[in-house]
């Protein structure tokens, strides 16, 4: 068993947090990650209160370890935070913005905060805001991101935050990658990715088949998405996402696509609730090539520390 700062704060048997992808790691998944000896975190994503509320029951009901809740920091409400907050998760894990507002709010509960951060700006503002722990994400992530490579960036802030223990994410997939994070100096790893493809994840059939026969060099990072579903994300930040047919006639047209989002917009959603990868989002991160099945996540978790294990003893000899 691989013992670090992370495993100690929260009790777990493997350094693993599943990331909070919004309406994908729903209550079902964060509790089979969880049970299995990580840190399953429910995706609150824009903080629908509803679709949380719900999530959360199923991990309160079916988690009998900590688990934690995830949000967008820029888009959080404090009636949403606090909802959340009353559910009792070990952990609320805020990415893309300024925590320091909710900072207080989750520490008052003793939830412990998790900042994600794509830059050393970001791990600056997580100090400031006493983070527990602090997520360095590299632009290989799949979903949001920012421009920092995993590899230099995680380092960087583990020296920058120290001594807050630091998770690294960002193309991470299989033990190889958690053992490298360990070598870089982090406490453990946070995976989305992987975990899309897992059998608990709230995602169309086809999405995680699309998951499976993706190669990164098909991957591509975006805001097309963003702006045909409404959402204003700051600047600097945009998605990484399978390329299909809809980033192939609108990427590099983004203020057409905005000139023709009364048509586009219903188009899309209709093509997202069919299951059609051609036109809807197919969040991927560079990793995706290293996925070839869909799996249980609790599989996932124990394969992935099994391996990493045996690459450490394997190294230490």
């Amino acid at each position: 068993m691989i013992e670090t700062a992370l495993t100690r704060m929260f009790g777990l048997d493997h350094p693993i947090l599943l990331a909070p992808m919004g309406a994908v790691s729903g209550g079902r998944l964060a509790a089979a990650v969880s049970n299995a000896g990580g840190l399953g975190f429910v995706g609150g994503g824009y903080g629908v209160a509803e679709w949380i509320r719900s999530e959360l029951g199923i991990v309160a009901r079916e988690a009998k370890r900590p688990w934690g809740v995830g949000f967008i920091t820029w888009s959080i409400t404090p009636a949403v935070l606090d909802m959340a907050l009353a559910a009792r998760p070990a952990a609320v894990f805020l990415s893309f913005g300024d925590p320091r507002p909710h900072a207080q709010r989750v520490h008052d509960t003793g939830a412990r905060l998790v900042c994600q951060v794509q830059d050393l700006e970001g791990a600056r503002l997580a100090v400031e805001a006493r983070a527990d722990l602090v997520v360095a994400e590299g632009t290989e992530a799949g979903g949001h991101g920012g421009r920092r490579a995993t590899l230099p960036l995680v380092p960087a802030v583990v020296d920058a935050v120290a001594p807050i223990p630091v998770v690294a994410a960002g193309g991470i997939v299989d033990g190889r990658g958690l053992a490298a994070a360990l070598m870089l100096g982090a406490a453990g790893v946070s995976m989305g990715t992987r975990f899309f493809a897992s059998e608990e994840a709230l995602a169309h059939p086809a999405v995680k088949r699309r998951l499976v026969d993706a190669r990164a060099d098909e991957t591509v990072r975006t805001s097309v998405f963003d702006i045909v579903r409404g959402y204003a994300w700051p600047g600097g930040i945009d998605g990484r996402a399978v390329r299909n047919g809809f980033t192939q006639r609108w990427t590099g047209r983004e203020d057409a696509l905005h000139g023709a989002i009364e048509r586009e917009r219903p188009a899309y959603f209709a093509a997202a609730q069919a299951g059609d990868c051609d036109t809807a989002v197919v969040w991927a991160g560079e990793g995706v090539d290293l996925i070839d099945r869909i799996e249980p996540a609790a599989d996932l978790v124990r394969r992935i520390c099994a391996d990493a294990e045996l690459r450490l003893r394997s190294f230490s000899r």
